[in-house]
């Protein structure tokens, strides 16, 4: 049965000339059983304007506007012709309807006129000729019958508003799908470059640490073993702290898990000094200064300043060559934290600070200026006049949390 309902929506004009059929026949019906009150021009007219209505109904939802034409004019012939009304002429509600359901504006009002006008012209043409009639029977003809045209009218322009609504719902319905999607996917994408600048500022530092080390044990392995243990000792401290940083992303990314492990917190300003200690150990000269007053900062402030700084010495230990020293002043201002980390060596290539470079290259200032963005402060980072490379960093102060 479903099939059977799925086929008629597919194909309505098949069902819309079944019923064109049926018409017909009671228009037939009509003309052999009221032949003696057959107008002059007999059955000869009343047979095409019969098949011109059933085409009407037949072709009603394929090309209304055009149906709506013919049953005009089918109409006016009619009544030159003084075809009296007969069953066919129900085809006139159905374009009506038709026209105010699906055919164009201009279509639909007029319909609704030449309904309306439809009424009166018949009452006129073929006035009741019983004794007991009087004007207020033809008014209330009139009348009853403009009522019908003109609710067939109503329905289908209450259908056209209905339909519209829905597809304005569904058309709402898709926009606010395509846009969550969009929302979905900037957010992952804000995870995905959170995630990246933290893997980043945790490999490059570590990883370049270790490195440094693992070449200077190698270098001085016979001739002081001591020195040899301890820059391996440094590699394992380094490795450890690497994987305890590797730990915590891991918990950031299975937050909601009951994972049950204990993951070090973020790092901020306080570990400062460590993370330079551990940077003089691996043998480059820092110089460490703090102005202003130490006061508590919003995390997001203190993972900040953190990083650039982490992935500013990280950056001279990798271009700044032999013999290269770094400085890092921070300033506690009013409003804003001030970083600025500055460095005599060779510095980096133009193409890695201006464009990002390639295969991971300069991926660091990149990060950087995504985390300063995120907190709403500034970067500026280039060559220095005198040879190296200098960053420089404001980072707005909020409330601590």
């Amino acid at each position: 049965m479903q099939r059977i309902y799925d086929f008629f929506r597919r194909h309505p004009t098949w069902v819309d000339s079944f019923w064109a059929v049926v018409l017909l026949g009671v228009c037939a019906v009509w003309v052999v059983a009221e032949r003696q009150f057959a107008p002059a021009a007999g059955p000869a007219a009343a047979v095409p304007l019969s098949l011109a209505l059933a085409a009407v109904v037949a072709l009603r939802r394929r090309v209304p506007e055009r149906m709506l034409l013919l049953a005009i004019g089918t109409g006016l012939i009619q009544l030159a012709l003084d075809v009296h009304t007969n069953p066919g002429d129900a085809a006139f509600v159905v374009i009506i309807y038709t026209c105010a359901s699906n055919g164009t504006r201009w279509s639909s009002r007029l319909a609704l006129v030449a309904g309306l006008a439809a009424a009166p012209l018949s009452t006129l043409r073929w006035p009741s000729h019983d004794r007991e009639s009087t004007a207020w029977t033809w008014l209330i003809q009139t009348f009853f019958l403009t009522v019908i045209f003109a609710l067939s009218w109503v329905v289908g322009d209450r259908l056209r508003t209905r339909r519209a609504y829905y597809a304005e719902l569904e058309e709402r319905n898709a926009r606010l799908h395509r846009e969550r999607e969009a929302q979905s996917r900037a957010a992952v994408a804000a995870e995905r470059a959170r995630i990246a600048r933290e893997l980043h500022d945790v490999v490059a530092h570590n990883v370049s640490v270790m490195v440094v080390q693992a070449d200077g044990a190698a270098y001085v392995l016979d001739a002081a073993p001591d020195q040899a243990k301890q820059a391996l000792a440094t590699i394992s401290t380094t490795g450890r702290q690497a994987l305890a940083e590797m730990r915590r992303l891991l918990g950031l990314l299975r937050a909601g898990d009951d994972a049950g492990g204990e993951y070090v917190p973020q790092p901020g300003v306080e570990q400062l000094a460590d993370l330079i200690d551990q940077v003089r150990g691996a043998g480059l000269p820092v110089r460490f200064e703090v102005a202003g007053d130490a006061r508590p900062l919003s995390s997001g402030v203190e993972l900040t300043a953190y990083r650039i700084v982490q992935e500013a010495l990280t950056n001279v230990r990798k271009h700044g060559g032999d013999g290269a020293s770094a400085s890092v002043l921070l300033g506690f201002g009013d409003s804003a934290l001030d970083l600025l980390i500055e460095d005599d060596g060779r510095g980096a290539r133009h193409e890695l600070y201006e464009q990002g470079g390639r295969d991971g290259l300069g991926q660091g200032l990149i990060g950087m200026r995504e985390r300063i963005g995120m907190v709403g402060g500034t970067l500026d980072a280039g060559p220095r006049p005198g040879g190296g490379f200098r960053i420089s960093a404001m980072l707005p102060l909020k409330a601590s949390r």
